[in-house]
Order: C-alpha cells, then structure tokens, then sequence
C-alpha cells in the first residue's frame, strides 16, 4: 500500500546517500553526481539527523518477486505509428502484477546480503584497482581484474566496463566510414548480444539496468534498420518494451538509480504514453521522483505546462531539495520551452549567481539569449565559459550561438560541429547545424544535419520541423509537407508548424487543406494576431468566397484598432471591406465612407485608391438616397430633423 509522499524523510535521505555511493562504486558517475548534488541541496538540519551507515539503506539488492525467466507477457501492446497506450485488458494484466512491481523495501535474505557483502569484502582490493582502471578510462583492463570476481558489484562493473569498451569500438568503427554512402545512420555494437546473454536472467536491479540499456540501444539499431526493412518493426517494438519492462523491475529494487528513470524517459514516445506509464511506477505519483521524472520527460518531449512549473516550485520547496541547482534549472528548461523567456532568463542568472561554474543546461541559457537578442550577455557568457572548459558539448553550443547572432555562420557550424564529435548523441547541436546551414542557403547539408539529429531523438521536433524548411528552400513542397506533418504530430499546437503546412498547400495549390491549416494554426494563435487572418482572407478571396474573405479582414481591422496600431497596417483590409460593402445591394455604405476616409487620411500606399473609391461611394450614396451629406460631419442628415443653427 502506497502512501502520499509529502516531505523528504530520513529513510528518503539514507537512500540516497547510500544509492550515490553505490552508483559510485558502479561506475555510474552521473547518477552518483546527480543524488549528490540532490542529497545537498536538503537542508543542512535534515542530513545531520540521519546517520551515515549502511545500514541505513532500505532499497534491496535483488528483485525476488520477479521468476527466473521473464515474463512471456508484454506490458504494453502497441500498433505501428501509435503510442502503445494501456486498454481494460492490459489493465487487469498489470492489475495482476502488481507485486512485481511493488517497491521492495525490505532487504532480501540475510543469508543472501552476508554472502555478497562477505564477497564484496573478499574481493575489495580487485574492486578498487578495477575502478582505477575505470577512472583512467582503461575499460579491457578493468574486465581482466574482475574476471574471476563473483560479488553483485564486481559482476556489474565488469559488465558495464564490457559494454562501454564495446560501444567505444563500435564508435570507433562507425568514424572510419565517415564521408563514406554506406556508413549506417549509428554505430552498430556487435557485442550487444553476448552481453546481452549474460544478464537476461539477471534478478539484480543493478544488471537490470544494464539490460535495459542494452535493449534500449538494440531498439534503436533496429529502428534505423527498420526504416529499410519494415517487417523488423515489430522486433524493434518488442526490444523497446523489453527495455521498460527490465528499466521498472530496476527501479522496483533501487529507486533512487536516476540512470534507470533517465533511461525510462529515452523509451517514452510522447505524452500520452508518459501518462499510461506513470500509473505503472513503484511509488505514489506525488513522490518527488516521479515528478522530476515527469518533468524531465515533458522537457526533453519539449511539451511541458503550467503544471510541470507547480510541480518544480513544489520540489524546490522547504519539504524538498530547496537549493537544488539542478530543479532550478530543470524549472527554466520548462519557462523556455514554455516560451516565457524573461522568466527563464531570470532564473539562469539566479543559478549562475548561486554557482558561477554552473555548465550543465548552459547551452538552454544560451539559446534564450539567442532568442532575446541579448548580444553582449550571450558575448560576456561565451567568454567566461570558453576560458572554463572548451571541450564541453554545451558549451561549444554555447559559442556556436554567439557567433550565429553575430551572423558569423562559418565560425558557428564550426563550433556546432566540434560538440557534435565530442557528444555525437547531442541533439541540440546537430539541430542548430541544421539552423546555420539554412541560413547559409546550403539545403543539402542542413539536410544532412538534421536528419543526424532525427536518427538521434525522433522524438524532437525542431529536427523535422528543420528538414521541411530545408526542403521548401529546394522548392520540394510535397517532402516538406511530410516532415512538416511529422513535427505537427510531435507538437500539434505549435502555430509555425500549422502555418508552415498552410504556406507548403498554397504552393502547390490545394487551398482547401490551406485553409484547414490556417484555422488549425488559429486556436493556439495569440488573439491579437492578424498575419493567419489576413492569409485566409487572401486564399478565400482565390476561392471567390467574398463573404467569408471579408469576415478574416473584419478581424484584422477590429485587432489593430483594439491595440491603436497605426492605419498601414490594416489599410488593404479596410479597402478589402469597403469594396465588398460596395457591391452587395445591401451593403454598409457608411461603413465603406468610414473606413476608405480612414486610409485617404493616413501615409499608407493605398491613399489613391482610397480617394477614387471614396468619390464613388459618396456619389452611390447620394444617388441612392438623395440626401444631401454633411461632409464634414461625415453622416448622413435625417430629413425629419433640422440641423442645429447657431
């Protein structure tokens, strides 16, 4: 039974300072400075009253509740192209489960945790030459010292000294066919399946997560592959599946291993699959791991919402991590994506106000200023940061966005490229490539950066959005409209996306689905907005729908003079009015006077055609009612009433 979690307790504070020293000795170093950074960032008053002894550790070693062999039952069942979201069936298949998943908070057998930690103790002086080795990055060797050691940690160390040696190779491998047609889109391990032999029956969390990794990696190799040979797709789904299943019976025996729920996150196709998911975890979902999961996740999704910002003020609350630097900056990750960039930017400078040296998520900074055109902040930060560290991804596309803003785009792709090859999975970089290059009008390589990007995350939709400008730019409308389509799909209420679609439509001439994409790009519009109302009436008028066209410029002329814009802006729509008014026999010919002396008054280009439309609708309005006009009231005198005389 799970209960509401609503402050950080002892036992939370000793599982994390015992999970970071574990990840530690694992080898899993972002994990451990990850816990650490999250175990500091608790009050001073909170750590001090919880002793530093293993014994304090409450999450177990091994995961009994699962059987040897894996379960031949899926948890999820998903179709090709959808989110394998949860129906009644799978429901009461989980229902079933649920001790499987269940958090184990009570340690196994005390003859089974003696065992390991007498082998452990046995084998402690190989452990600390083998994560030596680690350290100094000599992964072969670090495997020849743990070869005949048989401790839980020593077997996972060798193992994952195993798998990064193996994907080392496969890197290695991958760059000796650069610039070469036949390089696959990712290096390929061949290793993957003997490691994966070894640790497939594995009921320890830790070698679980190793086998999630694994499958997560294969899913991906089989993905790229899959693209070629659609009948793979469905061993790629498994392999996917596989891997959360193995990544939940992880976190089931150690929650606190942020590796397991980053790897969870990498398997999540979209929201609505994060929401079937949330409800399989092993913990309530207001436990603080989980909402950073949640955060996390929408972040890296690039969909977050009001809420995901709640549920950072709430973590960074007294009860929680108040001086994490790390939520801080998860919650200005959220303002950005969010589009608030003021408030993202304050809360930038209140970190580095807090840690100077702060490098982690300073690439989001610097896209923000970026973004605001603040060139000597983005100039003073690329400096300090340069002078820091030049071989961190982040802030290589740090300096690659100083100099884009100074329209330096040579010296940018340099920079984007240089983080690309010391971080060849890093998003963002292939992306802002694909940026400079189509600034530079250089479609084919921004194409091949951003498909670099796509064969990276899927998932972002900058990278599509990318490839179907790069394609409108080659005048390709139809392969623009299909990457248009799949950014649409990843983040459908993104005005641009609906707008770019509009404009691909009304180039090859289906104004029909034009106009679809123009309304579909008005519900999230900002109210004020006239620029998709003044295309609708253009492609209503090519359809000869006058009455619909001039409904779009009515709305124009109502939105700038609600805000005082000056008359140039809506000066064709007020002629667009006048004339419609002109020609229906029931027209508004004092609306049509109204608006027409409205542009004849003004500096705008339309002024003749104002004032030669102005002398034809005074003389139909004389003509039809033949009433003398006041012209310098500008109405229409009512015969019955006499006019004031003074």
């Amino acid at each position: 039974m799970v209960t509401s979690f609503s402050t950080v307790d002892s036992q939370s504070i000793a599982e994390i300072r015992e999970t970071s020293k574990e990840c530690l000795d694992r080898g899993l170093l972002v994990a451990a400075k990850w816990l650490s950074e999250l175990l500091l960032s608790v009050s001073s008053t909170k750590r001090k009253a919880v002793p530093v002894s293993p014994s304090a550790c409450t999450f177990s070693t091994s995961t009994p509740a699962r059987t040897q062999s894996p379960p031949t039952t899926n948890l999820f069942s998903g179709q090709i192209n959808r989110s394998p979201l949860l129906s009644q069936p799978q429901l009461s298949v989980i229902e079933s489960k649920k001790d499987l998943y269940a958090p184990n908070l009570v340690p196994p057998q005390n003859e089974v945790v003696s065992l390991d930690r007498a082998l452990e103790e046995e084998e402690k002086d190989c452990l600390v030459a083998a994560r030596s080795c680690f350290e100094s990055r000599e992964f072969y060797r670090a495997t020849h010292l743990l070869k005949e050691c048989r401790s839980p940690k020593a077997v996972f160390l060798r193992l994952y000294c195993q798998f990064i040696a193996t994907e080392k190779k496969a890197q290695r491998d991958w760059h000796k066919m650069d610039n070469n047609r036949h390089q696959p889109p990712i290096p390929v391990n061949q290793f993957l399946g003997e490691l994966y032999d070894l640790v497939k029956n594995s009921k320890d969390p830790w070698l679980l997560f190793l086998l999630s990794s694994l499958l997560a990696i294969w899913a991906q190799i089989l993905t790229q592959v899959a693209r070629r040979r659609k009948a793979l797709f469905l061993s790629r789904m498994s392999r996917r599946e596989e891997a959360i299943e193995s990544t939940l019976l992880s976190i089931a025996g150690c929650r606190w291993n942020w590796s397991a729920w980053t790897l969870l996150g990498n398997c999540i196709g979209d929201g609505e699959e994060l929401s079937s998911l949330l409800h399989l975890l092993p913990l309530p979902l207001d436990h603080p791991l989980v909402q950073l999961f949640q955060v996390k996740t929408l972040n890296e999704l690039q969909n977050p919402s009001e809420n995901e910002l709640q549920l950072c003020d709430r973590l960074l609350g007294p009860d929680f991590f108040p001086n994490s630097l790390w939520i801080m900056a998860l919650k200005a990750c959220v303002l950005y994506h969010m589009h608030d960039f003021s408030q993202a930017e304050a809360q930038f400078e209140r970190i580095l106000s807090i840690d100077p040296e702060h490098i982690d998520d300073i690439d989001v900074y610097s896209n923000i200023l970026y973004v605001t055109d603040s060139r000597l902040k983005l100039s003073k930060l690329a400096h300090e940061f340069l002078a820091l560290d030049k071989d961190r991804p982040e802030i290589c596309c740090l300096i690659g966005n100083h100099y884009s803003l100074r329209a330096e785009h040579e010296k940018a792709v340099k920079y984007f490229r240089r983080a690309t090859q010391l971080d060849r999975t890093y998003l963002a970089a292939w992306t802002l490539m694909g940026h400079e290059y189509i600034e530079m009008k250089n479609s084919h390589a921004a194409i091949e950066a951003y498909r670099r990007a796509v064969d990276v995350n899927r998932k972002d939709y900058r990278a599509w959005y990318g490839l179907g400008q790069a394609y409108e730019l080659l005048s390709m409308h139809h392969y623009s409209l299909h990457y248009y389509q799949r950014a649409t799909a990843l983040r459908p209420y993104d005005v641009r996306l609906w707008q770019a679609q509009g404009m691909c439509y009304e180039e090859i001439g289906r104004l029909r689905e034009a106009v679809e994409c123009y309304k579909r790009a008005l519900i999230p519009a900002d109210p004020r907005e006239i620029t998709i109302n003044l295309r609708l009436a253009k492609i209503h008028r090519s359809l000869d729908e006058l009455s619909e066209s001039v409904a779009y410029h009515r709305r124009v002329v109502e939105v700038c003079q609600a805000d005082l814009r000056p008359v140039q802006d809506y000066a064709k729509s007020c002629i667009e009015i006048a004339e419609y008014e002109m020609q229906i026999p029931t027209g508004d010919l004092l609306l049509a006077r109204e608006y027409l002396e409205l542009v004849a008054s003004s500096n705008s280009e339309e002024v003749g055609r104002a004032a030669d439309l102005l002398k034809v609708v005074k003389e139909t309005i004389h003509n039809r009612n033949a009433i003398p006009l006041d012209d310098d009231l500008g109405r229409r005198q009512d015969p019955g009433i006499e006019p004031d005389v003074k």
